[in-house]
């Protein structure tokens, strides 16, 4: 099936924007995390924020195509193969993705 046909069926293409909210647990705060996030997801032309939570975990809201979502977190996991962190994802919800958005910023 090409991706056209793909896309015609109603399956999402490497090429369809989607946005994806997430929740950080874990090493997460005062190691970089969302200065790091930012760099790689403006890197990769994606757009959305990062912000630290009182809690101690982070929140994040990804906008890209489903190639660009996997190669951030291949990207985002090398940056920290020196000193590992520890987390896990600890919530993941699919999104609209919203138009005319042209960066990705840390909230604080």
């Amino acid at each position: 099936m090409s991706t056209g046909d793909m896309h015609k069926a109603g399956m999402p293409s490497a090429f369809d924007d989607r946005r994806l909210a997430l929740h950080f647990e874990g090493e997460v705060q005062g190691v970089g995390f969302r200065w790091t996030a930012r760099r790689v997801a403006t890197e990769l032309g994606m757009t959305g924020w990062v912000r630290n939570e009182p809690d101690g975990s982070v929140s994040m809201e990804l906008q890209g195509t489903t190639a660009q979502i996997g190669t951030f977190y291949t990207l985002f996991d090398r940056a920290y193969q020196r000193y590992p962190l520890r987390y896990v994802i600890d919530e993941r919800e699919n999104m609209e993705p919203v138009k005319g958005e042209s960066a990705f910023h840390v909230r604080f």
